[in-house]
């Protein structure tokens, strides 16, 4: 709690961050200053502590480079050279240089950039849609996370919350496959903590010995990339042991025998190979989960970033249900939350807006739309971003930075601070941040609901993003209705209140108390899929997935970096091992013979407070984790400089030659600002911009690179 004085008031919100957690804030204000953001004591998940990101988020406010009025482009683009301007005349300068482009090009020559750089409800993933919609422009597909992840789980249980993350608290065998807890969910880690205590055993799969990882009972090694090979392979142990639940699997689901014949592909031998986990520790772990129950699987985006993801997250999604791990409080599998919650997207996104015909451009090829290698008609003349930040964190960061070049591309972009992307702009907008703009949080961890109330009035001339875009919209000529609502009117519509799971939830009643939990049952008794109940076409588990059984749920196939894509392939209705494009290369078929991952760092949310003296010195500058087998042949030792390259791009960074990785892997954190770094690039300069199976997602995870000292 504070320790300000009795005249500090305390104003209620949430955290903005793209983070499971969704913390409960208390903005401590003096004197219209915001002084401390404390974590609410009384909510169940943030229990009063904040991550190490937000230890300075007070101060975040008052950063002296924050972005604080309308800025035009003065010097060459990438020069972050600016000028003051006034709303009036940033908002001029775009609606001329679009009505120009509109006028030869189109409306679809515009496209936006976006993702969850803010998490709200209004100023958050889909705050610019309507306004984009309206317009006709490009719409922009959004796959930077969870869109393999979430298509599997929809394809396999529909939009189901399934199990809450408190419900650990009394699982009694909990994998964690793909996360690190520690790092990206660490209020959850509390409830793993409170079962172990009482007995219950932690199993972590992942390819690094993550701070996570050390603090399992047991860290199973697996190769990235090759996590549906060991989900089918424990499937085979479980089904040819008998170790399955005949009744729910009777009863609850579909296609069984399909996913019978799948995992008799499988055996323990094979997988083991694949995987490199010893046979006797795919036999050991396969026995251990059929055979305990309130049995959970913590879920971590981190599996879909293979070529394969997709199918990976369907074949672990499908084991709950092959062992009737649902029946219990504490059992089944947490991916997404979310799906509890009422949203009125079509309000929010307005899709009716959409001209017949619009194209679709996904976020991670913007590389290849900017420069050409992907052929387009018109070609993009104007880019838009907001709450992204794509030459760190989008794959093939090289061709962004390309395209962004474009001295015939006029780019505008809102944003707190100028970044590695905002540099490129033409016109640069100042957004608010989370203490100084009303909202409901979005979270996609666990089952709260809360409201974001405005603690102190924005400095200079920011505005939230549902401002900016009412902004827009008036100058570009738009009358509808949508436009004149107040942010509270919003706020009324983008959710239906009147949903079962919205009992006693108002937007008084968020007022009043900041948070309040939807109403679907008590963590310690949650069991959603007891008795099946899944939201899927038959109502059951589908092992064998009824929207690709009959061949009409198709994803497109990339032969390879930016060329053109191909015809549609049906999707297998059974999940099955896809091997990754890099990663599994037989030795010397490489000319880059480690496989880099590139999972979120501690200290940074993304690229956000990146640029934070106190949060730069948490995180520490770019490192890589190389294995002494991996460092030895090449003179690199601890704390040397080191450049990572292949044929995409190059970074350098500082090497910890570390077991925390197995030979032939090395793991480096995104999110450090390439402007920031030695090189002036990171990791992204590497990652190929290949898609997963399923959902668009990206494949980070399969990236092949080469390290030499410098």
């Amino acid at each position: 709690m504070s320790t300000h004085s009795s005249e500090t008031l305390v104003v209620r919100g949430a955290c903005p961050q793209d983070c499971p957690d969704t913390c409960a804030f208390l903005y401590h204000v003096e004197d219209g200053k915001l002084v401390e953001v404390t974590g609410d004591p009384d909510h169940p998940m943030t229990r009063g502590g904040l991550c190490v990101k937000l230890k300075n988020f007070a101060e975040h406010h008052y950063n002296p480079d924050r972005l604080l009025y309308p800025m035009k482009r003065v010097g060459p683009k990438g020069s972050g050279m600016f000028e003051r301007i006034s709303w009036d005349e940033a908002l001029a300068t775009i609606k001329s240089k679009w009505t120009d482009i509109i006028a030869q090009y189109g409306t679809q020559a515009i496209m936006p950039h976006a993702y969850l750089g803010h998490q709200g409800t209004l100023n958050g993933l889909t705050a610019g849609d309507a306004f984009f919609n309206r317009l006709g422009s490009t719409v922009a597909e959004k796959t930077y996370c969870e869109s393999g992840s979430s298509t599997a789980w929809i394809m396999t249980v529909g939009p189901t919350g399934g199990m809450d993350v408190e419900s650990l608290a009394v699982s009694k065998y909990i994998i964690v496959w793909g996360m690190n807890m520690l790092n990206t969910n660490l209020h959850g880690w509390p409830f793993v903590l409170k079962a172990k205590a009482a007995g219950a055993k932690i199993v972590v799969i992942d390819p690094v010995r993550t701070r996570t990882a050390k603090q399992a009972d047991w860290h199973i090694r697996i190769k990235p990339g090759t996590d549906a090979a060991l989900a089918l392979g424990m499937m085979n142990v479980i089904i040819s042991e008998d170790l399955y639940d005949h009744d729910y699997v009777e009863k609850y689901t579909l296609g069984f025998d399909q996913l019978k014949a799948r995992a008799a592909e499988f055996p323990p031998e094979r997988v083991s190979d694949i995987t490199g986990i010893p046979v006797v520790d795919i036999l050991t772990l396969a026995r251990e989960y059929a055979g305990t129950q309130r049995s959970a699987i913590r879920q971590g985006v981190a599996v879909e970033r293979s070529p394969g993801g997709g199918d990976a997250v369907r074949a672990i999604t499908c084991l709950p249900a092959l062992t009737g791990a649902w029946r219990y409080p504490g059992g089944g599998t947490i991916e997404m939350p979310i799906w509890e919650f009422p949203f009125k997207f079509d309000f929010m996104c307005r899709p009716d807006w959409i001209p017949p015909g619009t194209r679709v451009i996904n976020e991670l090829d913007l590389g290849a739309a900017l420069t050409g290698a992907m052929p387009l008609d018109p070609p993009i003349k104007s880019l838009f971003v907001y709450n992204s930040n794509p030459v760190s964190q989008a794959p093939g960061a090289g061709t962004i930075v390309e395209g962004l070049q474009r001295e015939d591309l006029f780019m505008v972009c809102s944003e707190l601070f100028i970044t590695d992307t905002a540099k490129y702009a033409d016109i640069l907008l100042p957004a608010t941040m989370q203490a100084e703009q009303l909202d409901i949080m979005v979270t996609w961890g666990h089952l709260y609901m809360h409201l974001n109330q405005p603690a102190i009035a924005p400095p200079g001339e920011c505005v939230p993003n549902v401002e900016l875009f009412r902004r827009l919209a008036k100058t570009m000529g738009f009358t509808d209705e949508h436009w004149d609502l107040d942010d509270w009117e919003m706020l009324r519509r983008c959710y239906d209140w009147d949903a079962p799971v919205m009992k006693g939830i108002t937007l008084e009643t968020l007022k009043e108390k900041g948070w309040m939990r939807l109403d679907v049952g008590l963590p310690d008794e949650r069991t959603p899929h007891a008795t099946g109940d899944f939201k899927t076409p038959s109502g059951k588990c589908e092992f064998a997935s009824s929207l690709a059984a009959g061949g009409n749920f198709v994803v497109p196939v990339w032969r390879s970096g930016y060329e053109a894509m191909q015809p549609g392939t049906p999707v297998d209705p059974v999940p099955n091992y896809i091997p990754s494009v890099e990663t599994m290369m037989p030795d010397g078929a490489s000319a880059f013979p480690i496989n880099l991952v590139s999972p979120k760092p501690h200290a940074f949310l993304n690229t956000q407070y990146a640029n934070e003296p106190t949060q730069q010195r948490r995180q520490g500058e770019q490192i890589i984790v190389i294995h002494p087998i991996d460092a030895g042949p090449r003179s690199i030792e601890q704390g040397s400089y080191v450049r990572v390259f292949n044929d995409r791009g190059a970074f350098e960074a500082r090497a910890e030659v570390s077991e925390d990785v197995s030979p032939g892997l090395m793991m480096t954190n995104v999110g450090h600002w390439p402007g920031l770094n030695r090189s002036g690039t990171a990791v992204n300069s590497t990652t190929s911009t290949r898609h997963c199976n399923l959902g668009q997602a990206g494949t980070y995870s399969d990236n092949r690179v080469d390290v030499q000292r410098v």
